[in-house]
């Protein structure tokens, strides 16, 4: 398990700001495979060979999700799943997005 999988999320009461720069840059080198976009979200899509898995990859998802009480917007169809997250208090990311992508990825291992 990776460090960042390790820990908890964080609840954002806002009044920070949106990782930028380096340190966003040194939070990615954590998790292979997601892009951020424009320094505000996350986003990875993830494959699968039916609908079957795709759904129970979604449900898995949710499961940690809730467990963490950070939340990510989650399309899917038949073998494929889509996850784009962000801190929607600040409209930005935090490391609090890293840790559940982290614990996200290590479903897949």
């Amino acid at each position: 398990m990776s460090e960042l999988a390790s820990k908890t999320c964080v609840p954002c009461k806002g009044g920070v700001p949106p990782l930028k720069g380096e340190a966003l840059q040194a939070l990615q080198k954590q998790v292979e495979g997601w892009d951020v976009v424009e320094e505000h979200h996350l986003t990875k899509i993830f494959k699968f060979p039916d609908f079957r898995k795709a759904l129970d990859f979604v449900n898995r998802v949710g499961e940690i999700a809730e467990q963490e009480g950070h939340h990510p917007i989650i399309t899917f169809t038949w073998g494929k799943v889509e996850i784009k997250i962000y801190t929607h208090k600040i409209n930005g990311l935090t490391e609090s997005d890293f840790i559940l992508v982290a614990k996200i990825d290590a479903l897949c291992k």
